[in-house]
């Protein structure tokens, strides 16, 4: 049995837009006009009238972490409550009290540059008053830096003379544990806290599916090995293939595989995985890695000193020995990579590998990319372009970011960086995404700031306008280059013939609104495979 949508505003990923689409066993079967797929229409088949909505392919968010997601959603809320530290202690203040915690109290999504009340990241004492009886745990939104009370350090163990563990920082004020963590120092905490069983993953996968069905998103790339550091990839694996086989994974998932070990990469290939395996539902991606922190946090690692710190200039999470080991062995056994990069620095070491494992065993087409590719110079965009990488960007950043890079990098380096457009325009494929939950995984208003470049509450002129995209390049780094990314092209990206059916109606038309109110585009329903996954109440 067929479905016939009609008398739609329809972008099949070029332009003009049509008015109608067939979907048959779970593909496309014709995109045109409205009386061309009337006419194809038999006795069984449905009809369904798209009453002038905009439909284009489903969105595809090329980095986020799914399963921390899930997790984070049974947390306390922080994201919303980072006006004031003294609203971030009473979120996580009020989590405890509403029974949420167990063993730990935890939260996430704090940013210090918002609180109005404090110009200061939190301190132990600070969580001490939600608790000094239990672990209190606050996650920076960024996940590069937590806070943790004076209970939780007393567990760790964690005194002035602990030792500071490679790629990362305990911090210490006035001689003392300060309770912050920054990067791979996290590791100590995160170690301290209870893992979920396969039914408790099974559970935040499904709460995370959801919610980004409701986003419009239909498919995602995922860096999820290391949500949970007592968690093996082999059950993180079996939970997404028993949801697929059940029928309840309702977003496709390219696995980007997290490792930092060339013997756990080995183990792990050995075992059967490698670019490209599973099926449209779950398939394994890319080798990841995470090389540096975060520019919020100051723990990206920069060519030259903070503009706002000079004492600092963040830090590379793993030595290049180690980046050359893993890119040169996952590019030898046929798997791609993606590696974090933020700080310019940190990207040097990066295209290093890069280059030094191409060189070593020339591929065809091996698709490496960078992840956030922000701070950057112009001879690094050269760079990118000449190795042919491809680009996973964050267009929701600049909701913050553009807030911040000037003061965090210095004039020079900012005038060269989050410069997307520049490496589009040397040919680079570059595809969108949320990094969630870093940033909530909401499209339109990525979409929004990637075409403005400014803040979506309009507070800043826009951050180097020219790199802005356009609404149809937008979109694209959404669905024909997330596509892309995970060499899915041939099967989903476009409404065409022959494409999986997975497809987002919404409720305006973004090539008609006015670029500052695309975030307020709502999601009417979204489809994987022909089949709806959403539907907002009195939509399509």
């Amino acid at each position: 049995m067929r479905t016939i949508y009609y008398n739609g505003s329809v972008y099949t990923g070029a332009l003009p837009l049509v008015q109608a689409f067939v979907v048959e066993n779970g593909t496309f079967l014709f995109a045109g006009t409205s009386r061309e797929a009337r006419v194809m229409a038999q006795e069984e088949d449905s009809l369904v009238d798209l009453q002038g909505r905009f439909v284009c392919s489903g969105f595809n968010d090329s980095h986020m972490h799914l399963l921390s997601y899930g997790n984070m959603l049974n947390a306390a809320q922080l994201a919303g409550r980072t006006g004031s530290l003294a609203d971030m202690i009473q979120c996580l203040t009020e989590h405890k009290e509403k029974g949420s915690a167990d063993t730990w109290i935890i939260g996430r999504g704090w940013n210090q540059d918002y609180f109005t009340d404090e110009h200061r990241m939190p301190n132990r004492f600070d969580l001490d008053r939600v608790s000094a009886a239990m672990p209190v745990c606050a996650v920076r939104a960024c996940g590069h830096c937590l806070v943790v009370n004076s209970r939780a350090l007393k567990l760790l163990g964690i005194t002035a003379n602990s030792r500071q563990p490679d790629g990362g920082r305990i911090g210490i004020e006035n001689g003392q544990p300060d309770g912050r963590f920054y990067d791979n120092a996290m590791d100590l905490v995160y170690d301290a806290i209870p893992a979920p069983d396969r039914e408790e993953i099974k559970a935040m996968i499904l709460a995370s599916v959801k919610a980004l069905n409701a986003c419009g998103i239909t498919s995602c790339q995922s860096d999820d090995y290391i949500a949970f550091r007592k968690v093996s990839w082999r059950e993180v694996n079996a939970a997404f293939k028993e949801l697929e086989e059940s029928g309840q994974l309702t977003v496709r998932v390219y696995e980007q595989c997290n490792f930092s070990d060339v013997t756990d990469l080995k183990e792990f290939i050995g075992s059967g995985n490698k670019t490209g395996t599973g099926s449209h539902r779950f398939r394994i991606g890319p080798l990841k890695m995470v090389a540096d922190g975060a520019l919020g946090a100051r723990t990206a690692y920069l060519s030259r000193p903070y503009a706002d710190d000079p004492s600092v200039c963040g830090f590379p999470l793993y030595s290049q020995e180690t980046i050359d080991r893993m890119v040169s062995y996952a590019n030898r056994q046929g798997m791609q990579a993606a590696i974090h990069a933020i700080g310019d620095a940190c990207l040097d070491m990066v295209l290093r590998a890069y280059e030094k494992a191409l060189k070593e065993y020339p591929r065809e087409d091996p698709r490496h990319g960078i992840v956030h590719c922000q701070i950057t110079r112009p001879d690094q965009l050269e760079k990118i372009a000449e190795l042919g990488l491809h680009v996973y960007a964050q267009g929701i950043f600049l909701d913050y970011d553009s807030r911040i890079v000037e003061e965090r990098a210095g004039k020079e380096l900012a005038s060269s960086s989050y410069s997307w457009k520049t490496l589009m325009e040397k040919g680079v494929s570059v595809s969108n995404g949320s990094d969630c939950p870093v940033e909530y995984p909401d499209v339109l208003k990525s979409i929004q700031c990637t075409v403005t470049r400014t803040p979506l509450d309009g507070c800043r002129p826009p951050y180097l306008s020219e790199q802005g995209f356009t609404i149809q390049e937008a979109l694209d780094s959404y669905t024909i280059h997330g596509a892309r990314a995970s060499f899915e092209e041939g099967k989903k990206g476009r409404i065409q013939p022959g494409m999986l059916a997975d497809f987002v109606i919404l409720e305006q038309n973004p090539f008609e609104t006015e670029t500052d109110k695309i975030k307020d585009i709502g999601v009417l329903a979204a489809y994987v495979g022909g089949r709806n996954v959403f539907l907002k109440e009195n939509g399509i």
